[in-house]
């Protein structure tokens, strides 16, 4: 049996990977921070599987800032994979919190390393979560493995550290380290302070009468999205590949914030107008579909555990979407979209899951969650 350990565990890709690992007979450790409140709640179904946990699940308090922890662990439990998933990964925070950002997102991923080499884990594999953001202004459309690098952020910046860092210590030590540089994906346990995850809440409230509208940042960002599982799958299959090499991961097309907006409503049966430009642009109900909202009501409910009415909650002409500068990066990501060509052809690896399909998974379990628990 295979020892797997995961950083970030309690994340959207930790608990995907989590559950895929499971699946293929793995024992999987996970590194969790300590925590006044409850953390856990994408892994609950497992956490609470009696045959599950500390069976096939073991979990550890633990961070990539405490060296001494990390180097116990490895010892502990000698895994034959790492999945590096523990980071500040917020973008927009990052330019608040630039420092920690740093000390997880770049120096984190070298303690990790160093203490592998300390331990003297020849044999271990190590995925480290890069990201799309590495790319940041730019220089050539679509990215690939070997487009420059121009992060824009603190967050990228601390992740080009991290993907260099990978890179040397593959070379210096032979040290079995692998990139897995993943554009945007998402799913129903992306966080509600990410942008997807903000729209298809609100859009979901809006229509259960729960709040009237919300605001964004830049409307005319573009990025490229996928399913998060599917994205997951993919990191278990780098880790695979008979030799140590750096992926992207992508859709291959690239959709604006607008359109996630956009397609959101859709789903709901409503559709939008904008007026406006920049900072005054805004987004109103044109018309709404009654079929096709009760057609997804019904899919989440049955009449007789809630009673739903679109008529009192959505009204044409309704303001629904604004834009607020406070949102806005100071220094912007404005395209990113990638070339997935090197992981289709030597991982066997595809993204599966359409744009327009992804937001219907989302707004749909956010619809469920508003009519079930109200919230």
């Amino acid at each position: 049996m295979k020892k797997a350990l995961i950083t970030g565990i309690t994340g959207q890709d930790g608990s995907y990977i989590t559950e895929i690992l499971l699946e293929k007979g793995y024992e999987v450790h996970g590194i969790i921070r300590r925590s006044s409140s409850f953390n856990t709640g994408r892994i609950d179904h497992l956490y609470e599987n009696s045959e599950i946990l500390d069976k096939k699940l073991f979990l550890h308090y633990g961070d990539l800032v405490d060296t001494s922890n990390l180097n116990r662990l490895l010892e502990k439990i000698q895994p034959d994979e790492i999945y590096n998933l523990a980071a500040q990964s917020h973008v927009k925070v990052s330019f608040e919190i630039p420092d920690y950002t740093a000390q997880v997102d770049a120096l984190g991923t070298l303690r990790f390393l160093d203490a592998i080499r300390e331990v003297g884990l020849r044999q271990v594999k190590f995925y480290q979560a890069s990201t799309s953001e590495l790319f940041g202004k730019v220089r050539e459309v679509p990215q690939t493995e070997k487009t420059p690098f121009y992060p824009r952020s603190p967050y990228g910046v601390a992740k080009l550290y991290g993907y260099w860092i990978i890179v040397n210590y593959r070379e210096a030590y032979n040290i079995f380290a692998s990139n897995g540089i993943l554009f945007n994906h998402e799913s129903p346990r992306r966080g509600e302070t990410f942008v997807t995850r903000k729209i298809t809440r609100a859009a979901a409230r809006i229509a259960a009468g729960l709040q009237k509208s919300f605001s964004l940042g830049n409307l005319n960002a573009k990025r490229d999205w996928g399913y998060a599982p599917e994205y997951c799958e993919g990191m278990w299959r780098i880790l695979q590949h008979n030799i140590a090499e750096d992926f992207v991961l992508a859709t291959g097309e690239s959709r604006t914030v607008r359109e996630f907006v956009v397609h959101s409503f859709n789903h709901l049966g409503v559709e939008l107008e904008w007026k406006g430009e920049g900072v005054d642009e805004k987004g109103f109900i044109k018309k709404i579909d009654f079929e096709k909202a009760k057609s997804l009501i019904d899919y989440s409910l049955n009449k007789q555990m809630y009673k739903f009415d679109f008529n009192s909650n959505l009204k044409p002409g309704q303001e629904v979407v604004t834009v607020n500068p406070n949102y806005y990066r100071p220094t912007e990501v404005d395209l990113l979209i990638g070339d997935p060509t090197k992981a289709e052809k030597l991982l066997g690896w595809k993204a599966k899951t359409k744009f327009e399909d992804l937001v219907q998974i989302m707004i749909k379990s956010d619809m469920d969650k508003v009519l079930r628990r109200g919230y």
